[in-house]
């Protein structure tokens, strides 16, 4: 969340900024000040009757003594208003705690001062393309490769799960595993990545920490009345292993990568784009994580979104790499760069990264801290990038290495984690 000194200090630079992302969400932004001056009174209120009432209560057992018993009484009788008064606004600044934190949580992060500025995705910048595009006459969609050389079995995935599920068949299942192996050594082994296993299922406050609630909750698969998740994206679990805690500033940067899978409802427009899988309500994926010094975060993302693109660079994929304007950044994030394949099959990039820094907005949601040398307490900087995900990464896979008579040969990079140099027709 926003932090609320700044919206006091400048709040008319926060409404600038909140208001590029497009919108009504800046309009929160006086509704924060008005309920933070209100808790603010209440606090003040409650501080000069706690004082009032200690100073009394000093006062009581003196007038005893002196034999003052009616004096002592009538002090008795305003303590007793004191009491009932500061319950009245205990109660009163819970409530307005609780309603200042709902609507900080409602707004989104601020955009970077840099990002292009613009209403959507036809706004986004190229910034750089790597690679070519492979030149093939008639291209295949992924579908009609992996339906004839039977590595996907969409109809069985229907009838255990329904549609946007997918169910791997023999070398299919074994590309998708060397896939998963792959894409973890390169960012542990290369990339200087912690490998960390974490749980499937968080906590609802996991999910309010980084941002997926509570605004996304329809899209998201809750349990036991939605006080437990699956997780959207490692990057829920892995990024609040550090939540309320309390870092030294030696630690930082601390950087970790993990697999899972994801789910997410994805409901989409019916069509192309959620033909096969796409677009599915399950899919595994590598989350890279970075917690940082708040000086760090840019130069970091630069770094973490290279380590996502080296993927494909290793497995020789044509991809591009942009960077999200004011109106398509994440509802967290103030810089996000995506990386988008490219599939030949659909005739357009897929994305495939989305490589992100949250500043501190994450961390102040999930109570994360660390102490400066000095002891100072900061707050730090949370980054996030796919690194990658997994069905778009097999599209591009598949469609980009199809060859004349339907087989896919595989990239060297990858054929000792797989075992063959192609898949044929069986």
């Amino acid at each position: 969340m926003l932090d609320i000194r700044v919206i006091r200090e400048n709040p008319e630079h926060v409404k600038e900024r909140v208001r590029l992302r497009g919108g009504e969400h800046w309009m929160l932004v006086d509704r924060v000040l008005e309920c933070d001056e209100k808790r603010r009174k209440i606090e003040t209120e409650k501080q000069a009757l706690s004082q009032e009432r200690n100073s009394s209560s000093k006062k009581i057992g003196a007038l005893l003594k002196e034999g003052k018993k009616e004096e002592a009484d009538a002090i008795k009788a305003r303590m007793t208003e004191l009491g009932e008064r500061l319950r009245e606004l205990e109660s009163a600044a819970t409530a307005a705690a609780e309603e200042q934190e709902q609507l900080l949580l409602s707004i989104p992060n601020m955009p970077h001062d840099g990002a292009p500025i613009g209403a959507d995705e036809t706004s986004n910048p190229v910034l750089r393309t790597w690679g070519e595009k492979p030149q093939i006459e008639t291209p295949q969609d992924h579908v009609q490769l992996a339906s004839a050389l039977g590595l996907l079995d969409f109809e069985s995935a229907a009838r255990i799960s329904g549609s946007g599920f997918i169910v791997y068949r023999g070398l299919g299942a074994r590309l998708e595993r060397a896939l998963v192996n792959f894409l973890l050594d390169t960012q542990t082994l290369e990339n200087g990545y912690e490998e960390v296993g974490v749980p499937f299922m968080v906590k609802r406050d996991c999910m309010v920490g980084t941002g997926q609630l509570p605004k996304f909750e329809e899209d998201m698969y809750g349990l036991e009345g939605n006080t437990m998740f699956n997780v959207p994206t490692a990057e829920v679990p892995v990024t609040n292993l550090y939540r309320e805690q309390i870092l030294r500033e030696t630690d930082l940067p601390i950087k970790m990568t993990a697999y899972t899978p994801c789910y997410r409802r994805e409901a989409g427009s019916a069509g192309r784009e959620n033909k096969g899988m796409i677009r599915v309500h399950q899919f595994d994926k590598v989350e890279l994580v970075t917690i940082c010094r708040p000086e760090d975060g840019f130069d970091l993302l630069e770094k973490l979104t290279t380590h996502a693109e080296s993927i494909l660079q290793k497995l020789n994929l044509h991809y591009r790499v942009i960077e999200l304007c004011t109106g398509d950044v994440g509802f967290s994030s103030a810089k996000t760069y995506d990386i988008e394949v490219w599939a030949p099959g659909q005739g357009k990039y897929l994305e495939v990264s989305s490589c992100s820094c949250f500043t501190d907005y994450q961390a102040r949601r999930m109570k994360l801290r660390y102490k400066t040398a000095d002891g100072k307490m900061r707050v730090p900087y949370t980054l996030n990038g796919s690194g990658t995900a997994l069905p778009r990464l097999y599209v591009a896979l598949l469609e980009q290495y199809q060859q004349p008579d339907g087989s896919i040969r595989i990239p060297d990079a990858l054929v000792p984690y797989f075992g063959h140099s192609s898949i044929t027709k069986p």
